[in-house]
Order: structure tokens, then sequence, then C-alpha cells
């Protein structure tokens, strides 16, 4: 495998948080973007909970899939799509693009209210999860 897509619904959170921790974990070996299937705003959470972990997500720019594909086209050996409006668009895609699909249900941590520390645990928990899923995924396809 020489590329990945993730998707995800806005480009805000979980998208580009496996963007970051795949680049982390396996640098140039595997090329890796992201896109939402609409346009969102770069959450500081997300960009703090990267943070922790020494990873720079400050400087990235939702973008669509409708955007990336103008851009750069959609030529990836697999796409993961992390919400289930992300699936939809990735199956969708997948119609004219010769691509693998995988759907990794991600939780949401938007959703989740109440102290500063109780959304960063939410954070935390995706971030954590996407990172096991990110290394075991790609280390086995012969990544890093």
């Amino acid at each position: 495998m020489q590329s990945v897509l993730f998707v995800c619904a806005h480009n805000s959170v979980r998208s580009p948080m496996a963007e970051a921790l795949a680049r982390h974990y396996f640098g140039k070996s595997i090329y890796v973007q992201s896109a939402g299937v609409r346009a969102g705003e770069r959450d500081p959470f997300a960009v703090a909970a990267l943070d922790e972990l020494g990873i720079d997500g400050s400087k990235h720019k939702p973008r669509t899939l409708a955007e990336l594909e103008e851009w750069e086209g959609l030529n990836f050996d697999l796409i993961v799509s992390l919400s289930p409006e992300a699936h939809h668009a990735a199956l969708e895609l997948t119609r004219t693009l010769a691509c693998d699909v995988e759907y990794w249900p991600t939780a949401d941590p938007t959703i989740v209210q109440g102290s500063r520390d109780q959304i960063m645990d939410a954070y935390r928990n995706t971030r954590d999860g996407l990172s096991y899923r990110i290394r075991l995924r790609l280390r086995s396809e012969g990544g890093a």
C-alpha cells in the first residue's frame, strides 16, 4: 500500500487526527491525506490532543472530498471512512475508483459535554483508538 485517504464528516477532528498520526508513524513511506464530506473548521481540542504526543496539527486546513478531488485527484490504494456519512461517500466514490474502502467506526468527541478535562479525555480516546488501528493496519501493509 502506498497511499491512504482518511474521511470523516467535516475533516475537523477524526480524519485530520488520523492523517497526522499516520504521517507521524510512517513518514513518507505512505502517502496520506484526509478530507471531509462537508466543509468544517479546525478543532482546537483535536490540535491539543495531537500536541500531547508532540504532533503539530495546527497547520491543518480542513477540506472536502470535492476539493481534494479537484486539487489532487483521488488516486488512493485505501480509503478509510471514520463516520457513517463518510463511509457512504467513500462507497459512492469507489463506483468509479479502483481502491479498497474500510469503515472504522470512530466516536465523535465533539458531542461530549462537561469540563475541559472530560472533553479532552474524549479527544484522547479518539486519538488513541485511531493510533492503535493505524499502526496495526498500515504496519501490516509493509509500512515502517
